[in-house]
């Protein structure tokens, strides 16, 4: 059998080795456009601040080495130019010229190639970059040497974020511009919120709620929406990218989302024996059943081992993807799965939220670091949607295991019962997975009513108490506008101050001691909702709200 691949990095190299590994007679060619076959494009970033210093490590395999192991045909510099399903052939063209190249089975693995959206001046500016592989990688590194001072990152996703943390380390001053009303949008405005006040802390200018509407002398001025103009030395263009399907449509393969390429529960496309993987394809998001776009590693790679298995006879099936992501962002990581409460509220679901905060570890042992979790949920069946996470350390480990939740459809009943490895270095005899459980069932069950953070100012004005249980001292770092002060430890012997015909918010700092609170006015026939995320949440995403003295 005869198998060309078009494409290789994740996708396209994954497919590869694991058909060498079950088909050992077939003929696999892999025809790459670029000079790389296989490189650590997640890694590109880190090597512009030389936090990853040898430009080689990039690079995980050689046409040498796949030859050497696997005897697999890797052309470089091979540019699929036609697919022609009826005759079963691809044209290519190479440094040689052009030719035809027939196939029994073809797997595309095209990638995604960086949006560039249109603006005036973008195509004579000669300053902008955009970062997706190897060669992008050594344009930008020769732009540095020119000691530019001022960079801009238009866009502040994943890469981004990345790309705005590396720079700054290398000595740049760094402009942030995102259209969003928020830093990195696959998180919610709350969560996004820890890393905006991360990026500020380091120096980082952040602009949002605007994008870039031009260019003029050669890149050096960006004109943004608001009429604000960046003097900007390099720029890097970071706004998302799009399924690379031009080959695709141009064969009358079906395509869907945003020009993804269709394909079904064995990656094929429309027409016979081509297949389809990675970042090209249009997948089933698992938690809400639509079509969706995920461009990242790890699915790529599953999704490039199991059409190796589909072709070589073995039962798989395609069953989407969650989408699992983090960002590290200077001191600080973010991280999410599955749904945003925004997609779930999209959906029309009913949903519930619940915020958790603690240590990575014992918070006895030193160097404990703090971190916030969120839980989006069904408070009906438990069904997780989603999960985002933010924090100084621990934040994969927490967010990888709700990950895992979902996927091995877990509920928030479950979560309680995980078992985890625990010792003060590690971890917490309660995890703060265990504790978004308790946190979530209570609410389920109704032993807990929480307010979200963006529910509090309409909640006062229907009439609603605010009662902080915090200790006076801490009301020096800011308290809420209209509240009463009443400490934890004090409210059992002052209930008599408080009006039973009101509706009652309770607030700490964290949520723990008004949790405490709520259950303690509740019987005693107190109407009560916990501010959910407390004064910490509160005060990281509308500081401008409260009242520092």
């Amino acid at each position: 059998m005869k198998i060309i691949i078009v494409g290789g990095v994740a996708g396209g190299m994954s497919a590869a080795t694991r058909l060498r590994r079950l088909m050992e007679d077939a003929e696999i060619i892999i025809m790459e456009q670029g000079p790389f076959v296989s490189f650590a494009n997640c890694g590109l970033p880190y090597y512009i601040s030389g936090e990853i210093a040898e430009r080689d490590s990039l690079l995980v395999q050689t046409p040498e080495s796949l030859k050497g192991r696997f005897n697999l045909d890797v052309r470089p510099f091979h540019q699929v130019l036609k697919i022609a399903p009826d005759k079963k052939t691809i044209t290519v063209e190479n440094k040689a010229g052009i030719f035809e190249e027939s196939y029994d089975k073809l797997i595309l693995s095209p990638g995604a190639k960086t949006l560039v959206p249109e603006m005036a001046g973008l195509s004579e500016a000669s300053n902008v970059y955009s970062l997706r592989n190897v060669p992008d990688l050594d344009r930008i590194m020769q732009a540095l040497e020119t000691k530019p001072t001022r960079a801009t990152v238009i866009g502040a996703g994943f890469i981004g974020l990345e790309m705005a943390e590396n720079l700054k380390a290398r000595g740049l001053e760094v402009t942030v511009v995102e259209k969003a009303p928020h830093v990195l949008p696959p998180l919610d405005e709350e969560m996004a919120a820890f890393v905006q006040n991360e990026l500020v802390s380091k120096g980082v200018h952040v602009i949002t709620g605007e994008s870039a509407e031009s260019f003029s002398a050669g890149g050096q001025k960006i004109k943004l929406t608001n009429g604000e103009e960046i003097i900007s030395d390099l720029t890097i263009l970071s706004v998302g990218v799009r399924p690379a399907s031009s080959l695709a449509k141009q064969a009358g393969l079906a395509t869907g989302l945003g020009g993804g390429i269709l394909v079904d529960e064995d990656y094929q496309t429309s027409v016979p024996d081509i297949f389809a993987v990675g970042d090209a394809i249009v997948v089933k998001q698992q938690i809400s059943g639509e079509e969706a776009l995920i461009s990242l590693a790890s699915p790529a790679n599953r999704q490039g081992r199991q059409v190796a298995d589909i072709i070589a006879g073995l039962k798989r099936t395609n069953r989407g993807s969650i989408g699992t992501a983090i960002v590290r962002v200077f001191d600080l990581a973010a991280a999410a799965t599955g749904l945003s409460e925004r997609a779930v509220k999209e959906l029309g679901v009913a949903y519930q939220v619940v915020h958790v905060s603690g240590k990575d570890h014992a918070s006895y042992y030193p160097g404990a670091s703090d971190l916030t979790l969120k839980l989006i949920f069904d408070p009906k069946t438990g069904k997780i949607y989603g999960a985002q996470g933010v924090g100084g350390n621990g934040v994969d480990k927490r967010i990888d295991i709700l990950a895992t939740a979902i996927k091995g459809e877990l509920t928030i009943f479950d979560l309680p019962e995980l078992e985890f490895t625990y010792a003060p270095p590690f971890g917490s005899a309660k995890d703060p997975v265990n504790m978004l459980g308790y946190a979530a069932i209570n609410l389920s069950e109704g032993i807990s009513n929480s307010l979200q953070w963006y529910q509090l100012k309409q909640a006062q004005q229907a009439g609603a108490q605010l009662l902080d249980v915090r200790n006076p001292e801490e009301l020096a770092n800011g308290r809420f506008p209209n509240a009463i002060n009443i400490p934890l430890n004090q409210l059992r012997a002052r209930v008599a101050e408080l009006d039973p015909t009101k509706n009652y918010i309770v607030s700490c700092h964290s949520g723990l001691r008004s949790y405490v609170a709520e259950r303690l006015l509740k019987q005693k026939g107190f109407n009560v909702q916990n501010l959910d995320g407390a004064f910490a949440l509160y005060k990281t995403v509308r500081p401008e709200d409260l009242i520092y003295e």
